[in-house]
């Protein structure tokens, strides 16, 4: 009996450590870690909200007052300050396609590889705290923006979806990879199109989930509290200029598709014309 259980211990572990499964681990981990990005749009969103319900009606005594507990759940200037900053970088990386934090330089020591590390280990873990905590909490009180003020359009809507999933590659390149590789998953090799193929799926079930309906409380709330006159705060500020900054890297992204298209074109039209005109010059021979 004794010897039965020793060989079924050998035979799982190696089952565990075998690459296909230590690969497996490794894609799920990297999934349900990138997913951190959106679930902070999602409670920015979801803060913005709430903020405006605040504003709205302070003064309506049957107002709760656990949304006030809600709104200081978290801290939501380390969520404002993550997302400007990866933004900001996706920004910078589809403008120039150069990010000198995210490819590794032949001559980085050691030691700054470890400092960049460490700092991706303690954004990581800000990171799920914050917006653990936040979602928690917006679920506990039950805030749902979707369907708060007027819907954007089909064709808005996939403009900043494309800046999202910009912004997440960003995010899993920086942040999410590193870590990954770090942990008791080691550096496994895969191929760049299964990460950023998974990402997408993943990101866009989330974004048709809920992403897509509460986001644009970063912009309504804005534009309402314009016609209801009231003052414009500086995290609706933020939240708008995120809103927009995002459409603005998805806008970028499908100039570069248009312009990669009409490269391709162009080159296809000039074989096409090399080959008639090389047949042309053989007839005449």
């Amino acid at each position: 009996m004794e010897l039965w259980w020793k060989n079924l211990y050998q035979k799982s572990g190696k089952f565990l450590i075998s690459p296909t499964m230590k690969q497996s681990f490794h894609l799920l981990a990297i999934l349900l870690l990138s997913l951190w990005l959106p679930l902070a749009f999602l409670l920015v969103a979801r803060l913005s909200f709430v903020n405006y319900v605040l504003n709205a009606t302070v003064s309506d005594p049957s107002t709760p007052s656990f949304l006030w507990s809600f709104y200081f759940y978290t801290n939501p200037a380390l969520i404002y300050l993550l997302i400007t900053s990866v933004s900001i970088a996706a920004l910078a990386h589809g403008l120039t396609g150069k990010l000198s934090f995210v490819t590794e330089s032949t001559d980085t020591t050691t030691h700054r590889r470890r400092l960049r590390l460490y700092i991706a280990w303690i954004v990581l873990c800000v990171v799920q705290v914050s917006v653990g905590l936040g979602i928690e909490g917006s679920v506990a009180v039950g805030v749902d923006g979707a369907g708060f003020g007027v819907k954007r359009s089909f064709f808005s809507r996939m403009i900043f979806f494309l800046g999202l999933h910009e912004i997440i590659l960003v995010w899993f390149r920086t942040v999410v990879k590193p870590v990954a590789d770090d942990s008791i998953f080691g550096c496994v090799s895969e191929e760049r199109w299964v990460y950023r193929t998974a990402i997408a799926v993943a990101a866009g079930t989330l974004w048709w989930w809920k992403l897509r309906d509460e986001v644009e409380s970063l912009v309504v709330v804005v534009e309402a509290k314009k016609e209801l006159s009231m003052d414009i705060e500086m995290a609706d500020f933020l939240g708008w200029w995120i809103y927009y900054l995002t459409v603005t890297i998805g806008m970028v992204r499908v100039a570069k598709a248009l312009l990669w298209l009409g490269f391709v074109l162009l080159c296809r039209r000039d074989h096409v014309d090399e080959t008639i005109s090389e047949e042309e010059d053989e007839d005449k021979v």
